[in-house]
């Protein structure tokens, strides 16, 4: 199969689809890979070391997507690729199409088949989304003790404290893999940690990371008070291929401390905070009633060797299905095709 993997185009993303040992085990197979031009660039790949993979470098878009049958790819289409499409190609990539109404319809009126690597499920896990939820959920932190500091707008607090001051709370909503990791760092960093998810084995993994770290089922006013007290409020809830639900009301947000920090992991699906709106990592923030938002949509971005690594070890083996042509009898993958032949399939989105 003629496998293409293209240059991201979506604001400040340096991930790549498929990193150079990926694409050999491809060629290994007997795949024609296709690369374009500096798609690896950002992740600390060159076009040489594709090329010593096995793999073809292809200078223009169009003549990219004009060979392709498997697109592989990191974010969903954006606006400018959307022509490059036909009814004909298998596009593999995160599309997150419950908050994306718009690009739902236009790859539907293209009439193509699209798998989410968000709803590609074994069983109970989501094996795709996984290691770049484990980094969304790290990063959350990292950005999140840095928009504390003073000059950044914050309340002007260290998330560990000192011996003679206070810590800072962080407040996690979910306990799924990105908000674990999430309170995993918080909690080594010393911060007090709050973590809330409705299941009581997730509750238990997140009560033994140490004595700093309460699990919390949401009961209205338990969240409500923790929000209300939260110096950075982590969201992380996810429903696979569904739009997040609000669990935390504009009205709460604005009578939160001035100078603390959301950070909503959600957004790609719409958010789990009401007054969370999409930003891109050249405009990242923004403040509401005195609190600041991050609301990036590809967070793993900023990591992007991390997480082009980590991702096409996670994807190899789908990839190898999907391009050996009876992907249609694995249940894993037939769990993530969101759109089939112009039509709408996953139950979430309809």
């Amino acid at each position: 199969m003629r496998i293409a993997v293209p240059r991201e185009l979506k604001i400040l993303e340096g991930r790549v689809g498929l990193v150079p040992a990926a694409v050999a085990e491809l060629v290994g197979q007997g795949h024609q890979l296709l690369i374009e031009r500096e798609a690896g660039r950002l992740s600390g790949y060159s076009d040489a070391d594709y090329q010593a993979a096995g793999a073809a470098i292809i200078a223009d878009a169009d003549k990219l997507y004009a060979q392709a049958e498997l697109i592989v790819k990191v974010k969903e289409p954006q606006a400018e690729e959307l022509h490059r499409l036909r009814a004909d190609h298998l596009l593999f990539c995160y599309l997150h199409l419950a908050a994306e109404p718009a690009l739902q319809q236009a790859l539907l009126a293209i009439g193509l088949t699209a798998i989410g690597f968000e709803t590609v499920a074994e069983g109970e896990q989501l094996p795709l989304l996984a290691p770049m939820s484990d980094i969304a959920g790290r990063v959350a932190v990292q950005i999140g003790a840095q928009l504390l500091h003073h000059p950044q707008g914050g309340r002007g607090l260290l998330l560990g404290g000192l011996p003679a001051a206070e810590r800072g709370h962080v407040v996690v909503i979910g306990a799924g893999v990105a908000g674990s990791n999430a309170a995993h760092l918080a909690a080594a960093l010393g911060a007090r940690v709050t973590v809330f998810d409705r299941n009581q084995a997730k509750l238990a993994r997140m009560h033994g990371l140490g004595a700093n770290v309460t699990a919390l089922y949401p009961f209205g006013q338990e969240l409500e008070q923790a929000v209300l007290s939260a110096d950075l409020l982590i969201g992380a809830v996810l429903i696979p291929g569904a739009r997040a639900p609000h669990l935390v009301s504009a009205e709460q947000v604005r009578r939160m401390q001035p100078g603390s920090v959301i950070i909503d992991i959600s957004v790609d699906q719409g958010g789990c905070i009401e007054t969370t709106r999409p930003t891109s990592y050249a405009a990242p923030t923004y403040v509401w009633e005195g609190v600041t938002h991050f609301g990036v949509t590809n967070m793993p971005g900023a990591v992007p060797r991390t997480a082009s690594q980590a991702l096409s070890a996670a994807l190899i083996p789908y990839v190898s299905r999907l391009a050996g042509g009876d992907w249609q009898d694995d249940p894993a993958l037939r769990a993530g095709v969101n759109l089939a032949a112009g039509q709408l399939v996953h139950p979430a989105l309809k």
